[in-house]
């Protein structure tokens, strides 16, 4: 009886490790101020951190895109690109962002040292991840790896937005718009990501089931993501 209950405590403790997050965990490694960088026992883990959340990012991106199921919005649109000029989809995705971000300006939003990191590192782990990740033919490996993809793209936003460094410049330009208009966050997000999908197929990007668990299951993915890291830093 004692083995049992035992058992059940530990699989007990297993699902609430895996509890969804309701709000952004308070991390040891949460930055003072978007370019807070060289002060603090913190500092070099928390870089570590933010590089090693985006790189995550881009390599979960990547994992979607060697499928051929369909894109996350934003990569639909720069793959739409890349089919369409000389950059490849790293390339297209790094002067996405820059575009992107240069929309804060009138926004008045400010970026901060993980906005710059956001577009660099996504930008080059989305190519790498093209390049090591082996394309396959089976349909049921494909769906894992969009489920791989989604699961990585949640761990590293996760791990990102604790390091408290700064949006990325999609976020950014998501909340400096729900300021200026006043319109939910939800609302404001919806109409750009369909903005930037619909562009994107139009010129060729992949658009899929991928795309469509990617945006059922990306939510979800970032809460339990931040429900993990909220639990572990807690001990």
């Amino acid at each position: 009886m004692n083995q049992a209950s035992n058992h059940e405590s530990l699989f007990q403790k297993f699902v609430k490790m895996f509890k969804p997050s309701r709000t952004i965990p308070i991390t040891p490694w949460r930055a003072d101020s978007t370019w807070s960088l060289g002060s603090g026992k913190h500092h070099l883990q928390r870089i570590f951190i933010l590089i090693f959340g985006l790189t995550l990012f881009g390599i979960g991106e990547a994992f979607l895109v060697v499928t051929g199921l369909g894109n996350s919005p934003w990569v639909v649109l720069s793959e739409g690109i890349s089919l369409n000029s000389d950059f490849n989809i790293g390339q297209s995705t790094f002067l996405v962002s820059v575009a992107v971000l240069a929309l804060w300006i009138p926004l008045k939003q400010m970026p901060g040292f993980g906005t710059v990191a956001n577009i660099v590192v996504i930008a080059t782990a989305l190519e790498l991840g093209l390049f090591i990740i082996p394309e396959v033919s089976n349909v049921f490996v494909k769906y894992f790896y969009v489920l791989v993809g989604i699961g990585l793209v949640g761990v590293g936003s996760a791990l990102y937005i604790t390091c408290g460094l700064g949006t990325g410049p999609r976020d950014g330009l998501m909340t400096g718009l729900h300021y200026k208009t006043g319109v939910r966050v939800g609302r404001v997000r919806l109409v750009i990501e369909v903005a930037a999908l619909s562009v994107g197929a139009a010129l060729g990007g992949s658009l899929g089931v991928g795309t469509a668990l990617f945006a059922l299951l990306i939510g979800q993915s970032v809460a339990i993501s931040l429900g993990v890291v909220s639990r572990l830093t807690r001990r």
